[in-house]
């Protein structure tokens, strides 16, 4: 499977799958829904724009080779649901109906929506469910990849280093994990509760390839993902450099908005602030 060209420009990426789009579509339907895990789903913005841009190989939701990726820190599936939404896999009614009693658009992610293979939530599985679609499908001989994105504060979790060493010892060249290192968790600053900096020395001492980047720099994580996949000979991580709540002033770097949901004041600035910094 070959990999499409880094992009030099937004454009570039899949149409209509841009960090802009899908930024606006997480502060509308969080709105719509009165719910939090805004600032989360705007930090992980560019990495998912992305994956869905330029790195997946997802041209169907049920082809069995396409790409599997896994959001492990399911609490930012607004970016995933706004991803899927461009790629034309979850209609308009679907997204708009984001935590509603009648919708498949959960606060997590869900296996029973289009285009979302794993049900996540609960920190710290993620990363072992990639590493065994990885290892499947070695020992199939087929050429599908696993991806699986991690927040920083997830890595405080024995889970999964116990994966990260079983993926250094099988060298699975087919694995690629990405961490959203924004800094922070739900309730404080990730160096207060247990800091794991300089945190690619740790994953690199268990045989992982690892790229760190700037987490808003499109084409930096393109660049990223092509060095990790066409090496292919052991497990590779990309540590995102990222800001939580990116692209909105008054959440950039907050903690408070892992949960707050939007007044109507703060909804009508984020959405000014988006239009006039971000090309559509």
């Amino acid at each position: 499977m070959t990999f499409v060209a880094v992009p030099e420009k937004l454009a570039d990426l899949w149409p209509g799958i841009t960090p802009y789009r899908i930024r606006r579509i997480i502060i509308e339907e969080s709105k719509r829904a009165h719910v939090g895990h805004i600032g989360s789903a705007l930090s992980v913005a560019d990495i998912v724009a992305v994956l869905y841009g330029c790195v997946l190989h997802v041209a169907s939701a049920d082809d069995p080779l396409r790409d599997r990726f896994i959001l492990s820190k399911g609490h930012s599936a607004l970016a995933l649901y706004a991803a899927l939404h461009l790629k034309g896999f979850v209609t308009e009614d679907e997204i708009h109906a984001y935590c509603s009693d009648r919708g498949l658009c959960g606060v997590h992610p869900e296996h029973h929506l289009c285009g979302i293979d794993f049900s996540t939530g609960s920190l710290g599985h993620g990363l072992a469910v990639g590493a065994g679609v990885a290892l499947a499908a070695r020992m199939r001989g087929e050429p599908f990849r696993s991806f699986v994105l991690v927040s920083d504060a997830e890595c405080n979790e024995g889970s999964l280093w116990e994966t990260v060493m079983f993926a250094g010892h099988h060298r699975l060249g087919n694995l690629i994990a990405i961490v959203d290192d924004n800094g922070q968790q739900a309730l404080g600053k990730t160096k207060d509760i247990l800091d794991l900096h300089p945190l690619g020395d740790k994953w690199r001492a268990f045989g992982w390839n690892v790229h760190e980047v700037d987490g808003h720099d499109v084409t930096a994580l393109s660049a990223a993902f092509r060095d990790l996949l066409d090496r292919g000979d052991a497990p590779g991580v990309i540590i995102a450099r990222t800001i939580a709540g990116k692209g909105v002033s008054f959440m950039e770097g907050k903690v408070e908005w892992h949960y707050l949901p939007l007044s109507d004041d703060q909804y009508a600035q984020a959405l000014r602030e988006l239009e006039a910094s971000a090309t559509p």
